[in-house]
């Protein structure tokens, strides 16, 4: 597990590799990642936009930014949380993910959040520094 806190918000990650849909003689290597979101401020925030920079195994980087996660833009209480899963295809047994969220707060002002840096690795193969 992978976790870091901003500003009372709390992002707790948990990569896993995905064999069935993965096809190493292929150079395909797919995780899935859950992803909680807890919010331990005293405001409601909402999800506005996501941005990820993922490197794989060579150095290979990547960067992908969208509105909201897997199709919605939550909107957090204090107390609460949100979790969701997705996934990360690679051409590499290996890589990195790592982050951060837009999010607006009940009073208008818009601030990111950090997503910890995650390693993705295909279970019992030498790991490598990304």
């Amino acid at each position: 597990m992978y976790r870091a806190v901003t500003r009372g918000i709390g992002v707790q990650v948990e990569p896993f590799y995905l064999k069935d849909r993965s096809d190493p003689s292929e150079g395909r290597y797919v995780w899935g990642y859950r992803i909680t979101i807890d919010n331990g401020s005293h405001q409601q925030v909402k999800l506005l936009s996501r941005y990820w920079h993922i490197t794989d195994g060579r150095g290979k980087v990547e960067e992908v930014r969208g509105e909201g996660v897997v199709g919605d833009q939550p909107e957090i209480g204090p107390g609460d949380s949100y979790s969701y899963t997705s996934g990360c295809p690679l051409t590499t047994p290996s890589g990195i993910m790592v982050g951060h969220y837009t999010m607006r707060s009940a009073r208008g002002e818009e601030f990111d959040i950090a997503i910890p840096a995650f390693s993705l690795d295909v279970p019992d193969t030498p790991r490598s520094l990304n």
